[in-house]
């Protein structure tokens, strides 16, 4: 204290000054030196308190061009955990998962529960790749789509050539193929409901198609990811209801007469390796939703201390936990009621099939009417990136809002073209293989690669190889699937009907 005061300038002898300034602040006084008073640490406290909220604040990650506050991805920025599991279930689980059994009986028990379990603990890891690559650098740029993030690391050119295609067909391709199980449904729940009072004339295939568009069209006019939420909670639910209903009724009646599960035999070597392949690409369809989820994310807040991808890797490990609890009893215990007598429609059909008689008509009509709730929410969140990429097209070019009445066109074009797709191409479900194979990159083996060429891991490093590894095994994957499927097509041929939609059993 003395050497303090010892060094303390002198004090100056007071200076008259005029009456206007007797109360005015001195000149001489620095803002710095009386922020340095005792007086003056409130002051402190509140300028250091703002500083650390701008900080935050200010390293809320921007999105990468303003007009995207004008599209429906990135239109809302106020998800949550509970946004991310409800739309992440419902795009994880639905009528995909009905169909595994018919895997199981042309792979086998073994094989069969080896190959879904190794899809989905790949599945899983490729997912939380995409989750962090979402924003890999704090405070930078969120890749809130699927085709930007693809782009970014490709270039604008093999971005397009290596994913427009793949992830086109996961979002189009679904909600086709949405529109005839969903239309299918519905005449069956009619037949079902109606019994043998029946019209003489009952609506056909392609009016139930038209009557499932219409309502999945009204439903779509909700304006961003955000406000699907609930319809994704909806969707999920059902998903999950109609899922343990068939595999519950379907164990509790025992197994059919006849019933053997060894793999089906097929006449030639050919068919026994079409049959391989046809359902590894079911098993492989079965994990689709990866080009959604960089869309999910983006709804999401992000800060510093409060980054994306936590909520949203919370709502993916209890949406992916509900997942397998879905999955694995369809497979083994559907293939367990049924073995190689399960329809290729799968485990519904199957259902009808052998117990359409012997199970009450109201369990059978409620488990239809579940699917039904359940592809008109799905058919919601698969459009959105397509609706999203409509919009932008507009918004881009006239540089404001798409007004409402013209999001309301595109969406009704959007559910015309996928009904007429649905209708003119009823044998699309004979290309699910190949498609399947098409689309199982955007999956498997290109959020490995993003992983690398952003995140740059050294070379030779764990998941230098790793990632390495997965990815180049799930493009060889992928080309064995698309040539073994041309193959097939090429050896057994491609029954073409155009515009004369099959009855859906």
């Amino acid at each position: 204290m003395t050497s303090e005061v010892q060094s303390a300038p002198p004090t100056p002898r007071p200076v008259s000054a005029p009456p206007s300034q007797m109360h005015s602040p001195a000149p001489s006084r620095s803002p710095l030196r009386a922020m340095a008073s005792p007086l003056a640490s409130p002051v402190k406290k509140a300028v250091a308190s703002v500083r650390g909220y701008l900080e935050e604040v200010g390293h809320i990650t921007k999105l990468a061009d303003p007009r995207d506050a004008w599209l429906p991805i990135t239109a809302s920025r106020s998800g949550n955990a509970y946004y991310a599991a409800f739309h992440n279930l419902s795009s994880g689980v639905g009528f995909q998962a009905l169909v595994l059994p018919a895997a199981f009986a042309s792979l086998g028990w073994t094989w069969a529960i080896v190959c879904l379990t190794v899809a989905f603990a790949w599945q899983l890891y490729t997912l939380r790749l995409l989750v962090n690559l979402h924003e890999p650098v704090a405070g930078g740029t969120r890749y809130s789509r699927y085709m930007h993030l693809t782009t970014t690391v490709f270039g604008e050119r093999w971005g397009k050539i290596l994913a427009l295609l793949p992830t086109m067909y996961l979002s189009a391709g679904t909600c086709t193929a949405l529109i005839i199980v969903g239309g299918g449904s519905m005449k069956i729940l009619f037949s079902i409901a109606c019994g043998p009072a029946c019209l003489a004339r009952p609506p056909t295939m392609v009016e139930w198609y038209v009557v499932f568009v219409c309502v999945a069209v009204v439903l779509s006019q909700l304006p961003n990811l955000n406000s699907i939420a609930g319809v994704s909670l909806v969707g999920a639910t059902a998903a999950v209801g109609y899922c343990t209903m068939i595999w519950v009724i379907s164990v509790a009646k025992g197994r059919v007469a006849g019933v053997s599960y060894d793999p089906v035999k097929a006449s030639s070597d050919v068919a026994r390796t079409i049959a391989v392949l046809n359902g590894l690409g079911i098993i492989a369809f079965a994990f689709r939703g990866h080009n959604l989820v960089l869309e999910i994310q983006g709804t999401m807040p992000s800060t510093l201390k409060h980054p994306s991808h936590v909520p949203v890797w919370k709502g993916v490990k209890f949406a992916y936990l509900v997942v397998a609890l879905c999955l694995y009893p369809v497979a083994i215990g559907g293939f367990w009621a049924y073995g190689n007598q399960i329809p290729p429609n799968g485990i519904l059909s199957a259902l009808y099939k052998f117990h359409s008689r012997d199970v009450s008509r109201l369990v059978i009509g409620l488990a239809t009417l579940l699917v039904i709730v359940n592809c008109l929410t799905t058919f919601q969140i698969y459009a959105m990136p397509v609706f999203d990429n409509m919009e932008a097209g507009y918004v881009h070019k006239k540089n404001r809002p798409c007004p409402w009445w013209l999001r309301a066109g595109f969406r009704a074009f959007f559910g015309a073209i996928n009904l007429l797709i649905a209708v003119a191409l009823p044998f699309l479900s004979e290309l699910a293989g190949l498609l399947g194979g098409i689309s199982l990159p955007v999956t498997l083996a290109y959020p490995c690669f993003m992983w690398l060429a952003i995140m740059k891991p050294g070379r030779g490093t764990a998941m230098w190889c790793v990632n390495w590894a997965l990815g180049s095994l799930g493009m060889g994957l992928s080309f064995v699937l698309i040539v073994g499927n041309l193959w097939g097509l090429v050896a057994t041929g491609l029954h073409v009907q155009f515009f004369k939609p099959a009855e859906f059993q």
